[in-house]
């Protein structure tokens, strides 16, 4: 197997970071089988690159691997962690551009947009390196007479991840920097259509002195690859992002294992833009809301509601602002770039289709670009009827979809009625309602008159089908720990 042709590339300047083979106990390993997996550019269609298609058994052994660093890597002292953990963060901010641009390749987004991925996957492993030294042992008053109590937060072991396509540095950092801060060892399985940016990671990883099989880099087939993570009793915990439908397949076949699980699935944001917000800033921030990642963001904006009253100023800024994306592939730092795949660009013509039929009215966009097969307009859908697929079902693209409110009572309601309860986003000025309006949200996340609100410090994750436990904080680290409780009698 030959190497990546990202490292052909005259704008990536450190050829160490282009990688093909998966990254296990150490060392870089191709497949016994010769099996890889094709790499595209969603922007050209061009193969960037092949990576390594590890088998089951292949698999299982960067379990192995895991496994046996996990004793060395959980007695290390918590400052030693720290300081390789550190120097991992240092090399991914010295590293940024290539890290975007190899990024920008594999998964199409602006090139902005990937510089900024970076330095937000950087910030968990910096994060992370810093929480790795606090005390994790709880003094409690005993309840005993002559008993000494504590409660101590213990590494639960080897953590399987599982990471997806649409933000492939970030959500792999997240996670692993959390699991390995606390002394875990990882098993990590990148999206087979962005493994890259994955393999760079590993490739920084050990020149921060990562140990071997404390970071172990598994591409291939995921069906392969995973289920025997699944089953092994060694994977003490799974780390998964990506649909609610995968996260379901992924839980049933932990459950014989009893594995603690942190799944980050689906998401079907609501915006709610009330009168007497201000609307400028309403307009500009649902338009970050819809269209970051080109749409292709479990945070992004599904369901638009406007309060009748400013219905029309509201729908006729956002389509004029959305006529103003500028379409384009990410090299060039376009607002947006093409989705991922062509399953992806049929859901926004069937969305779009099916809403037409219904009644929505088409605002602007609506079709496929002439700039290539994975690119769609950006669109807005007005007065979109309640029965439309895309109120109901995560779109996950360029598509907006607005309709009017009348009372406070009725949009939580609609807000509230779907499956998914990962984030929402709500804008008034009216410090009330903004309270009564954010306590009856049934979402794991509100935004208030603001679009970011993610970070390292804050606990990511959503409640109902979008998810099981969070995701950054002190309690994303606390998700791969287990609780030992120890009562002494020094007599």
């Amino acid at each position: 197997m030959k190497d990546t042709a990202l490292s052909a590339r005259d704008d990536i300047a450190d050829k160490s970071l282009a990688r093909s083979f998966s990254y296990v106990n150490g060392k870089w390993c191709a497949a016994s089988s010769g099996y890889t997996i094709r790499v595209t550019d969603p922007a050209t269609g061009d193969v960037i690159g092949e990576a390594a298609s590890l088998s089951a058994e292949e698999s299982s052994a960067a379990v192995d691997a895991a496994q046996a660093a996990f004793p060395t890597w959980s007695g290390l002292l918590p400052q030693d962690r720290s300081a390789i953990l550190r120097r991992w963060f240092d090399l991914m901010l010295h590293h940024k551009e290539d890290l975007a641009r190899i990024m920008v390749l594999e998964q199409g987004k602006p090139l902005s947009e990937a510089r900024g991925e970076i330095d937000y996957a950087a910030s968990f492993v910096e994060f992370y390196a810093e929480e790795a030294k606090r005390p994790n042992i709880e003094g409690v008053t005993s309840h005993l007479p002559d008993a000494e109590v504590e409660v101590w937060l213990e590494p639960v072991g080897v953590v399987a991840m599982i990471t997806p396509w649409n933000f492939p540095a970030a959500m792999l950092t997240r996670k692993a920097a959390a699991a390995m801060a606390v002394g875990c060892t990882v098993v990590a399985h990148p999206s087979g259509e962005t493994p890259f940016s994955a393999l760079a990671l590993a490739e920084l990883a050990e020149k921060a002195g990562i140990p071997a099989g404390v970071f172990n880099v598994v591409t291939g087939q995921a069906s392969t690859v995973v289920e025997p993570w699944t089953k092994d009793t060694r994977v003490r915990a799974l780390s998964f992002t990506g649909s609610t439908e995968i996260g379901r397949l992924l839980y049933r076949q932990s459950a014989d294992t009893v594995k603690k699980l942190v799944m980050e699935l689906g998401g079907h944001a609501p915006v709610i833009v009330f009168k007497g917000a201000d609307l400028e800033i309403a307009v500009s921030e649902t338009i970050k809301a819809k269209f970051a990642t080109s749409g292709q963001d479990c945070l992004g904006a599904n369901r638009i509601f406007v309060e009748r009253s400013i219905y029309d100023a509201f729908c006729s800024q956002f389509t004029e602002a959305t006529r103003r994306l500028s379409l384009g592939i990410g090299m060039d730092d376009p607002d947006i770039g093409p989705l991922m795949n062509e399953k992806a660009v049929q859901k926004q013509e069937e969305h779009v289709a099916d809403a037409l039929a219904k009644g929505a009215k088409l605002a602007c966009g609506g079709a496929r670009d002439p700039l290539g097969p994975l690119f769609y307009q950006p669109t807005v859908l007005t007065d979109v009827p309640a029965d439309a697929v895309l109120m109901s079902e995560e779109t996950f693209g360029p598509v907006a979809a607005i309709a009017p409110f009348d009372t406070e009572e009725e949009v939580i309601a609609r807000a509230n009625d779907t499956e998914y309860g990962l984030v929402a986003y709500l804008h008034s000025h009216d410090p009330r309602r903004i309270y009564r309006v954010s306590r009856a949200l049934q979402f794991g996340m509100v935004a208030v008159n603001r679009t970011k609100v993610t970070g390292a410090p804050i606990p990511f994750g959503g409640t109902k089908q979008s998810g099981l436990g969070r995701e950054g904080a002190r309690r994303g680290m606390e998700e791969f720990t287990e609780i030992k409780y120890v009562c002494r009698d020094w007599a």
